[in-house]
């Protein structure tokens, strides 16, 4: 059985560490409150910008010397960008994890971003957005997470090509210092941690390393939505049509959230899945048909896509929301096969991310920023065992859709289901 240990940093920033049996490599996740949803509304795609330029040169390294010095360390890294974070991943050898570590906390504490690396970083980010030209799948999503989601969480993580020209070196550097501050930052290590004299050890370690550095990001105020609930259609000359919708589901601290994972797993768990079944396989309506359920700290979010062609477009539609409406009556209850079937690759999934160091980093740092605390896997796994059928059942006769946006991207507009 893994253990998870917390230390609460000088700086005020919480380590989580969990030493893993049978492993060499240590996964590093390194969270900073500096997402998109905390970008200037006139700078949108500052923090795409920095998950680059963190990789550009620190401290005493420029951009060539610091990928030399990393390399030599075998430390396998990246940076991304998500909502409310930024996310530094790192894996390497246990047996180098101490000497890696002042390189790693150079990138978040002191990266150059020179003045040569600026221009390269802002193309790349403009050329991310001119590319989704060319995935109409990927612009049908980002349109509806933004008419969706309350902003400034409705951002895409990539910024606006207007923001990114209008951001300066000042604008990067003064706001890395604003955001990338301790509190509100999660540092979570996941593996073989014996060699660097586990949890007290580290923490004495990343104290030193990390002295003089405090204070908390300033706070991120929500909006609300004028578009939360209604249709959306984009023209494309595309032969293809990309639907998508979305509702609310329960965030991640709610007691509801592993019984909404299950609906989802019973919806898309496969090709036994029911949307599978119902718009693909019986009635050959779409080539691809999914529903995700992904949830965060404060709200969760069901999205469901079907890509198809123009003739099969409205019944696609009309079927995939009748059956994402029916199994919350009675008509639709959850069978024991399909709760079954559901609670595997729930379980698959615990024994996969086991596997990985750098699934459980990600996954701890995860927990913390959601639920307040990390939790090991057969914590999680122990959520699902006594599930019965009855629960998720009886979760779904209170469980409504709500308000449900949809978007549609081809050449013709389609028509709203009235049942929404």
């Amino acid at each position: 059985m893994s253990e998870v240990s917390v230390r609460m940093l000088a700086c005020g920033m919480p380590l989580i560490v969990e030493q893993m049996q049978g492993v060499r490599s240590v996964g590093i996740t390194w969270l900073l409150p500096a997402g998109s949803a905390s970008d200037p509304e006139d700078r949108q795609g500052l923090s795409a910008m920095w998950s680059e330029l963190l990789l550009r040169g620190a401290g005493e390294h420029d951009s060539r010397a610091q990928a030399d010095a990393l390399d030599k360390l075998g430390l396998s890294r990246s940076a991304d960008t998500s909502t409310h974070h930024l996310r530094l991943s790192f894996t390497l050898l246990g047996d180098r994890l101490l000497h890696a570590l002042p390189a790693m906390v150079d990138m978040a504490r002191r990266p150059r971003m020179d003045d040569s690396a600026i221009e390269p970083t802002r193309d790349l980010a403009i050329q991310s957005i001119q590319s989704l030209a060319d995935d109409p799948q990927e612009r049908a999503v980002l349109c509806l997470r933004e008419r969706h989601n309350a902003p400034p969480l409705n951002r895409s993580g990539m910024g606006t090509i207007e923001g990114l020209n209008a951001i300066t070196r000042e604008d990067l550097v003064s706001g890395w210092e604003r955001r990338a501050r301790p509190v509100g930052s999660i540092l979570a290590i996941a593996g073989d941690i014996a060699l660097a004299g586990g949890a007290d050890a580290l923490a004495t370690h990343l104290d030193k390393l990390l002295v003089q550095w405090n204070g908390a990001a300033p706070e991120i105020t929500t909006g609300s939505s004028p578009t939360r609930g209604t249709y959306h259609h984009i023209t494309d000359q595309s032969a293809q049509v990309q639907v998508v919708l979305m509702h609310d589901a329960p965030p991640e601290p709610s007691p509801d959230s592993r019984l909404e994972r299950i609906v989802a797993s019973v919806l898309s768990g496969g090709m036994a899945a029911r949307l599978f079944s119902e718009v693909r396989e019986k009635r050959a309506l779409c080539y691809s048909v999914s529903e995700s359920y992904a949830a965060d700290r404060d709200v969760g979010r069901c999205m469901a896509y079907v890509g198809t062609t123009a003739e099969r477009a409205q019944e696609s539609l009309d079927v995939l929301l009748a059956e994402l409406q029916r199994v919350n009556t009675p008509a639709g209850a959850i069978t024991q096969a399909e709760l079954d079937r559901s609670l595997i690759g729930i379980k698959s999934g615990l024994i996969m991310s086991g596997e990985s160091t750098g699934a459980r980093a990600a996954a701890l740092a995860g927990d913390q920023f959601r639920i307040g605390r990390p939790r090991t896997l057969e914590e999680i796994a122990a959520r699902y065992a006594g599930i019965t059928l009855n629960d998720v059942n009886g979760y779904l006769d209170r469980r409504t859709l709500g308000e449900v946006t949809i978007v549609t991207l081809g050449q013709s507009k389609l028509k709203r289901p009235a049942a929404v």
